[in-house]
């Protein structure tokens, strides 16, 4: 039996049982093809961190490699995305990066990271008028996260943990000790509409909805993400691993048109708003003045010293509300499974103890096509600042 059609079986085993812990009725139709015709199909949330997928398809540089490709479809929840993606009616999608850790050592899905996606690009938001300060004040208080395994609740936990405080997960009714956080999980589009309802305190999630709450409801930013882990990554680009291994070429020429989006996109962050918004390609459901202060509003004065809850507390790291790179640096995935295994999550999350960091680290990530797509357009100093001598490691830096 072939290599491909043992993953193909063993794609879609994961994939029905998979969708029946779930709960979800999905009839498991269509499978990655290893025809050569077999067109890209491009799933995402309507997320800034989608950008790079986005505005490859928009800027027609998937069709420049050559590949035949679908308008992206729109999806509303992560669930959603993943059951569609190991259904086969997506063969490249964006996904938080703890999912496919998920995926691979939990459901024996052959999902390979790719490349990052995008670096910060998150934020913690408050209730306007909230006395909310930091960390330390979210003690007793009800915080949305957008999934379970998600850079988000990791960050969250990570600064909750700091300030001794301890998160639950129970019904909202239920009262809290006084070092008590609880969390639960909300779609990203709906946060902003619980927290002027009151039905929360607060929210960590990706933007553009940090800037929705800002601009729609006047929330405020407590803290973003990349102020605490220095340029985290947090959406990454994944492929059926059987897909890479049968198609390497088509593999090389998607990766190869997402860098080269980071890339444009990090040197016209206004156009990038124009296009993605609803006045412009729609692919995002957002105006392109929401957008703007999600790519770009990353000023001092406004979330720095002297403002209130202080979000920039590292001006010197010199980074900015989002960025994209794509290389997945390796210090990055060991640190992210490490902090996985002391993150609270619903469900059965033990096999997170058991996990290898070194081999998970080196079995979750390929990077072969990124290196080579990095390469083609002028190395990673296009991108960051990078050690001449050493451009594929860094050291990772978090100050909560």
């Amino acid at each position: 039996m072939s290599a491909f059609l043992s993953s193909r079986r063993d794609f879609l085993k994961a994939a029905a049982w998979a969708i029946g812990t779930l709960g979800v009725s999905f009839k498991a139709t269509r499978v990655y093809s290893s025809a050569g015709d077999d067109p890209l199909r491009v799933g995402y949330l309507p997320i800034t961190d989608a950008t790079p997928l986005l505005i490859a398809h928009a800027r027609g540089y998937f069709q420049e490699e050559g590949l035949k490709v679908e308008r992206p479809v729109m999806v509303r929840s992560w669930s959603a995305l993943a059951e569609s993606f190991l259904t086969g009616k997506f063969n490249v999608t964006h996904m938080l990066f703890p999912i496919p850790v998920w995926m691979r050592f939990k459901n024996k899905v052959p999902v390979k990271v790719l490349a990052w996606n995008h670096t910060n690009g998150s934020a913690i938001t408050v209730k306007a008028g909230s006395s909310i300060r930091g960390f330390a004040d979210l003690a007793g208080k009800q915080v949305a996260v957008p999934h379970w395994y998600s850079m988000h609740n990791i960050i969250l936990q990570m600064g909750l943990r700091k300030v001794g405080l301890h998160p639950v997960i129970q019904d909202q009714s239920v009262p809290l000790h006084p070092t008590q956080v609880n969390l639960f999980v909300l779609s990203p589009s709906d946060m902003p509409t619980a927290l002027a309802g009151n039905k929360i305190d607060g929210y960590v999630v990706a933007e553009p909805f940090n800037a929705v709450g800002e601009m729609k409801i006047g929330a405020r930013i407590m803290r973003f993400t990349g102020d605490i882990w220095k340029n985290h990554p947090c959406c990454v680009v994944v492929m059926n691993e059987g897909l890479c291994g049968s198609r390497p070429v088509f593999a090389q020429k998607v990766i190869n048109a997402i860098v080269r989006a980071q890339l444009w996109t990090l040197n016209n962050f206004s156009r990038a708003a124009s296009i993605l918004s609803r006045d412009g390609e729609r692919y995002l459901p957002v105006s392109e003045k929401i957008l703007l202060r999600a790519f770009r509003g990353y000023d001092l004065s406004t979330y720095g010293k002297g403002a209130f809850p202080k979000a920039i507390h590292h001006p010197d790291w010199n980074t900015g509300r989002i960025g994209f790179q794509p290389y997945p640096y390796p210090s990055a995935t060991r640190l992210i499974l490490g902090e996985m295994g002391q993150t609270l999550m619903e469900g059965n999350a033990a096999f997170l103890k058991e996990l290898d960091v070194d081999f998970a680290a080196r079995d979750l990530v390929d990077d072969t096509f990124v290196r080579k797509a990095i390469a083609d357009i002028g190395g990673l100093a296009k991108f960051e600042s990078v050690d001449i001598e050493r451009p594929w490691d860094r050291e990772e830096i978090i100050e909560l």
